[in-house]
This record gives C-alpha cells, sequence and structure tokens, in this order.
C-alpha cells in the first residue's frame, strides 16, 4: 500500500476500543480486533470495530479467528456497506506480535492498515496512530517488511457531533448521566454556539482588514464558499420560511404532550374501571364510554399538518 493514504476514525471506533479495553481479563494487557469501513481512493474510513479474544504469549500470538470472521459476517449483514480495511490494538508502539497478526489480516484484505490507541494515557491523552505495512530493501538482497506511519484524524457526522456534545457535558459532572434535551433548548444551544464562532470570525476579519493578521488563503476561500452557500433571499421570505417551520414544531410538540395526556387519562379510567369491578362485580347495565375528542383533535391537527407539507 501506498504511504500516501489518509485514515479517518469516527468516534464510535474510538469508544468501542477504550470500553473492550476496561471490559478486558485481567491476563490480557492489551486488546485487538477487526476494523470495518470504507476506502474511496487514497482515503481509508474507519466507521465500526469488534474485538477478538486473543492470548499474547513470548513467542506466539493466539486468536480466536473463527470468531473473528462469524462477527464480519454478522456485521455484514447490518451494514453491507462496510468491508474490513486492517485491524487495531492498544498501546502507544508496534510489538514484536504485531506482524503475525497483520499477516493474517492482509491475507483477508488487500492493504489493511493497523490502528494503536494508547488507552493507557501515557501522555495525558490518547494518542492514535495509523500505519500501513511497506517492504523495504535493495534489489538482489532479502527483502523486508516494516509497519510505516500515514496520517490519521477523528471525522464525525452530524449526529455524532450532537452525541459527542451531550456526551461532553457530562465531564464535570459527579453523576455521568445527562437527560436529553428538548429541541427548543438545542436550537437555543446551537444559535448561541453560532453567534459566538460569528464573534470570532468577525474579529479576525477586521484585523485582517486593519492589517493586524497576516491574511490566508485557504480560510479567505472557505469563507468565500460559506456566504454562496447562504439561500439568496429577501428577509420576508426568510422569516416567512422560519415562522412556518417554527410553527410546525411547536405543532409536533403540542401533538406530542397531548397524546400523553390522553393515554395517561385513558390509564387512570382503566384503573379505575377494574377497581370498581373488583369491588362491586361486573355490571351489565354499567359501561364505561370513554369520549375522544382529545384523539379527534389529534387527528384534525395532523390532518392540516399533513395538508400543509404537501
Amino acid at each position: 500500500m501506498a504511504v500516501n493514504i489518509r485514515v479517518k476514525v469516527h468516534p464510535v471506533v474510538l469508544f468501542q476500543i477504550a470500553d473492550s479495553y476496561e471490559r478486558r481479563s485481567q491476563d490480557n494487557h492489551r486488546v485487538i480486533g477487526t476494523l470495518v469501513g470504507s476506502v474511496d481512493k487514497q482515503c481509508v474510513e474507519v466507521t465500526n470495530c469488534f474485538c477478538i479474544p486473543h492470548k499474547e504469549y513470548e513467542e506466539r500470538v493466539e486468536a480466536d479467528i473463527v470468531y473473528a470472521q462469524d462477527m464480519f459476517e454478522l456485521n455484514k449483514k447490518v451494514a453491507p456497506q462496510e468491508n474490513l480495511v486492517g485491524w487495531f490494538a492498544t498501546g502507544n508502539e508496534i510489538t514484536s506480535h504485531s506482524a503475525l497478526i497483520h499477516d493474517y489480516y492482509a491475507r483477508e484484505t488487500k492493504d489493511p492498515i493497523h490502528l494503536t490507541v494508547d488507552t493507557t494515557l501515557v501522555n495525558g491523552k490518547m494518542n492514535m496512530k495509523a500505519y500501513v505495512f511497506v517492504p523495504f530493501g535493495v534489489p538482489g538482497a532479502t527483502n523486508g517488511s516494516m509497519f510505516t506511519p500515514v496520517p490519521v484524524e477523528v471525522t464525525a457526522s452530524e449526529p455524532e457531533i450532537a452525541g459527542l456534545d451531550l456526551l461532553h457535558k457530562t465531564k464535570f459532572m459527579k453523576v455521568r448521566s445527562v437527560e436529553p434535551m428538548p429541541d427548543l433548548t438545542k436550537i437555543s444551544e446551537a444559535t448561541t454556539k453560532l453567534e459566538n464562532m460569528l464573534d470570532i470570525l468577525l474579529k479576525y476579519v477586521d484585523a485582517v482588514i486593519q492589517g493586524k493578521e497576516v491574511p490566508d488563503n485557504a480560510i479567505g476561500r472557505t469563507l468565500w464558499d460559506l456566504v454562496q452557500s447562504v439561500p439568496k433571499m429577501t428577509t420576508v421570505e426568510f422569516e416567512k420560511m422560519l415562522n412556518s417551520n417554527l410553527r410546525d414544531l411547536l405543532m409536533v410538540i403540542y401533538l406530542s404532550q397531548l397524546t400523553q395526556t390522553q393515554l395517561q387519562l385513558n390509564e387512570k379510567l382503566s384503573m379505575v374501571s377494574v377497581n370498581n369491578i373488583r369491588e362491586n362485580g361486573p355490571r351489565s347495565s354499567t359501561q364505561i364510554t370513554l369520549s375522544s375528542p382529545v384523539c379527534d383533535l389529534v387527528s384534525e391537527a395532523s390532518y392540516q399538518l399533513a395538508l400543509r407539507e404537501k
């Protein structure tokens, strides 16, 4: 494999590796596993992983190959787009057994990558390195292979970023749990964060205009693309679109709360009916009929909302 590739790792992979390390047996000082994802030209994107039971001795290493194959087949059924791209190991260095393990993955897929994650936090943070196995030597002599480092970075989709922001709030909390925020609260926090980033951006632009900062062409092109991506509409059209979406959001929230109230009311009336039957016995002439004006209102509001979306 060429050494000019880039490796992108999703946050869920790092979480799974850390979880596997915390749940390892006391006999193992590290864990290994399979990396799955996709390869696009010179970029390897790791989207998932799973741990493999193994034991390491001084001169050999034993791994449950059958388990690894079964797990990969199960993952293939759930995510057919994910392919085998390499393997991982906890620790911050390449061991003598790494070449043996890499040889197995080289038989399963072409040009696998090797990812090391320092779960012991030696330098105060979780260092991550990626390697490829490349041959070296001179013509007519004995050739060998070595692990060559390649650039690696963490990438995340929008849902993953939202989850990371939620997890980040538990960093300084004694109770490591946090409830999901309502939609309106998320919008408010996102707006505040956007305003802070715009303030930083405006300060940088003003400093460049005044000659206090050296202009960066890459930042300028990014700002140009950002400005061009904004939809071209008048203030009235923008406010109309925003108010329409906000009304739809409030309607959905109102309907969900209304439905929850109806269910709670129905549950209480059902319990009263059951208790009356237990105390007085069944009465054929007495029937409890639950009128459902709330259900009718929910149905009518849902119908109006569907017509508006059409």
